[in-house]
Order: C-alpha cells, then structure tokens, then sequence
C-alpha cells in the first residue's frame, strides 16, 4: 500500500451540520433551538452564575472569592518545642529536621515560630524566625542563621 491509496474507513469523516440552510437540510426553521422561549432568540445568553432571581450562591458564601496568589510564599512551621528535643550546642539545619522526621520535604522554606520554651543552647539555621522565636533562642544562649 502507497501513500497516495491512504483512506479513511466509511463513516469515519462525518460532515459538519449546516443548520438554518432550509428545513430539507434538516436543521431548518428554528435550527436546533427548539420552539420558543430565551434559549431560542438571538443574542440571548444567561451570564455565569445566574440562578433565575434567586439569590446567587457564591453571594451566600462571601468567603469563597478572591483569588490564591501564585506567587505566594508557604513555609513549614517548626516551634521551639521541636528545637528542645535536639541537644545543647547542636546546629539545627533544615537537612537535620528531614533526617529526624520533622519535615516531610526540604522544598518549602522554613519559618521557626515561638511556640512553646527552649532551655537549651542551639545554633539554629532557617529562612524566617518570629520576633518571639528569635527572642528565647537568643535568652537561651543560641545562636540564630538566616538562610
């Protein structure tokens, strides 16, 4: 078989619908629209959302609009009650916290939160520090590296 004696099988190819060409073409009349109503007059499209006069569901739930920012930042939280569970004069990077289990991955940056006391004297290296978190590792003798 040759290029040139290629075809597609019957009724592979279908013909388009010329609708509104006169009623022995099938489509004619009112072409597909059905009889009478909005649908069927020209121009007519009801805007997305429309609920008939009735009130619109999205102006029930005013917390689902907006937008999520693409370009947004999300960090993985560590409190100072993690920081405690690791030894004094330890350095604290984000490859130890995935080696001890306390993070699921190292692609989200790291944000160290206040929460909770930290007694012991640790070297901690992350991307962000709370005002509060940078504050006790400070009182506890610690060190703090922004990454």
């Amino acid at each position: 078989m040759m290029e040139h004696q290629v075809v597609p099988s019957p009724g592979a190819r279908k013909r388009r619908k010329r609708v509104g060409r006169g009623d022995s073409a099938g489509q004619g009349s009112t072409a597909g629209r059905g009889m009478k109503g909005q649908k069927s007059r020209s121009g007519s499209s009801i805007r997305a959302g429309f609920e008939g006069g009735q009130n619109q569901l999205i102006k029930g739930l005013p917390m689902k609009r907006g937008f999520n920012n693409i370009f947004k930042t999300y960090y993985s939280l560590i409190s100072l009650e993690t920081l405690e569970t690791f030894d004094a004069g330890e350095r604290i990077t984000p490859e130890l916290l995935r080696e001890r289990g306390f993070l699921k991955s190292l692609k989200q940056p790291i944000k160290i939160v206040g929460d909770g006391q930290l007694t012991k004297a640790v070297t901690v290296a992350a991307h962000r520090f709370t005002g509060s978190a940078r504050e006790k590792i400070e009182a506890a003798k610690g060190k703090v590296e922004e990454l």
